[in-house]
C-alpha cells in the first residue's frame, strides 16, 4: 500500500481556546484524505520534525508528499513585506515546516502534489513569489475566492498544448474547474513550468518541476469535487498520474 504524506495544517496556540488550551494542533481536512483512500492509498499526518527525529527521517516514512490547502502563505517568505498594513500575514510557522519538506523529498526523489496552497508554497520553496491578493495587485483578476458559495465557484482554465497535464488528461485549451483563492503565483520558479492558466485573467493555476523528480501544483482543489460535478476536470487521472510516479 502506497504512504502518502499529508503536510499538517495548524492551529497556533490560543489561550482563549476551551480545549488543548494554548497548544499546537495539526490536523488533515477529511476531503484530502478521502481522495487518497479512494485510490488505495494511505492518508499519514507528516508531524513536524523534532528531537532526534530529522526531516529526512519523516519523509523516509512515506512515499511521496501531498501538500495541502490552507492558510496564507506569508510574505516573508517569498522576500515581501505584507501590503495593506497586515492583512495577509500568512503562516510563516507553517511555510517553514513545508519548505524542509519540500527540499527533502526533491532531493530522496519522492513526488510531491500540491493543491492550492501547497501549488503556491511549492513556488515559494522554489524561489518564485506570489501575489498576496490578485484583486489588490493583479490588474485585470477576475474573482478567485467567494466565501458565500465557496467551492462551488467556478471559472474556465487553459491547459497549454503539449504540457503534461494535457497528457495526463488527454485534452488541452478550455476546461473548468472549483476556484477558492486569493493569492496566486506572481513571479514562476526557474525550476518550474506553467502548465495551465485560468482565463481570462491569465493567472499560473498549473505548475510542474523541471528537475530530475516529480513535483507538480495546481492552484484548485480536486479533492473538493463532488460526484454530480461532471463538468469539472475530474480528480482521478491526476492523483493516478501522482501515485504512478512513487517507485
Amino acid at each position: 500500500m502506497k504512504r502518502i504524506g499529508l503536510s499538517a495544517c495548524f492551529f497556533h496556540p490560543d489561550p482563549a481556546r476551551p480545549i488543548f488550551k494554548g497548544k499546537r494542533l495539526l490536523y488533515m481536512e477529511q476531503s484530502m484524505s478521502q481522495l487518497c483512500m479512494r485510490h488505495g492509498a494511505m492518508p499519514l499526518l507528516l508531524p513536524k520534525a523534532e528531537g532526534r527525529i530529522s526531516v529526512s527521517d519523516v519523509v523516509d516514512s512515506v512515499d511521496a508528499l501531498l501538500l495541502q490547502g490552507g492558510s496564507d502563505v506569508a510574505p516573508e517568505s517569498y522576500g515581501a513585506r505584507p501590503i495593506e498594513d497586515g492583512r495577509w500575514p500568512g503562516d510563516r510557522y507553517r511555510d517553514l515546516y513545508e519548505i524542509e519538506l519540500v527540499q527533502a523529498c526533491l532531493e530522496a526523489k519522492k513526488p510531491i502534489l500540491g493543491i492550492c496552497r501547497g501549488h503556491q508554497l511549492l513556488n515559494v520553496a522554489l524561489g518564485g513569489s506570489l501575489y498576496q491578493d490578485t484583486e489588490t495587485e493583479r490588474k485585470g483578476a477576475r474573482k478567485h475566492r467567494d466565501p458565500d458559495v465557496y467551492d462551488r465557484l467556478y471559472h474556465e482554465l487553459d491547459i497549454k498544448p503539449g504540457s503534461l497535464l494535457a497528457e495526463i488528461y488527454g485534452v488541452d485549451g478550455r476546461v473548468t474547474i472549483n476556484s477558492i483563492h486569493h493569492q496566486a503565483i506572481d513571479r514562476l520558479a526557474d525550476s518550474l513550468q506553467s502548465e495551465a492558466e485560468s482565463l481570462p485573467d491569465g493567472l499560473i493555476e498549473a505548475v510542474r518541476y523541471t528537475g530530475d523528480s516529480f513535483a507538480y501544483g495546481v492552484q484548485w482543489h480536486p479533492e473538493f469535487q463532488r460526484d454530480e460535478e461532471t463538468h469539472l476536470l475530474a480528480p482521478g487521472p491526476l492523483f493516478e498520474y501522482f501515485l504512478s510516479q512513487i517507485t
